[in-house]
């Protein structure tokens, strides 16, 4: 008899399509992603549903000098920039780990204190992601 290993969010959630890995919210990421504007927040709610299917959505951009497998999502409205930012190189679930309007008007970059929180917050999810 062969034996299946069941992940154990599955296990613990079994209305969750097989192929579909959870999200975790790192820190208030899940409030900051609730109070975008609204076509905002449905836009990444949906994408990271992609995300979470295993689908790359669109206007998505690596974050290399991030970490390996961190992705930003980006969103325009009424001339201002959003991000959604997320790993997705963790093995047991998809990690969000910051959402922000991006208030910089020059420069391509990350905000360095936005850059900071980011590499806090992943050092969070691989701790997690390791545990048991």
């Amino acid at each position: 008899m062969t034996h299946i290993r069941v992940p154990k969010w599955l296990a613990t959630n079994p209305e969750a399509h097989p192929a579909e890995r959870p999200i975790v919210w790192i820190g208030s990421s899940k409030q900051d992603v609730s109070a975008l504007p609204g076509p905002v927040k449905a836009s990444f709610g949906h994408r990271l549903h992609e995300v979470q299917e295993g689908k790359t959505p669109r206007d998505t951009k690596p974050l290399p000098a991030i970490g390996a497998g961190v992705l930003e999502l980006r969103e325009r409205f009424y001339g201002n920039a959003f991000r959604t930012v997320y790993v997705v190189s963790l093995e047991k679930a998809v990690y969000v780990l910051h959402a922000f309007m991006k208030k910089s008007k020059t420069g391509i970059g990350l905000p360095k204190p936005d850059a900071d929180l980011i590499e806090t917050r992943l050092k969070r999810a691989r701790i997690l992601d390791a545990e048991d």
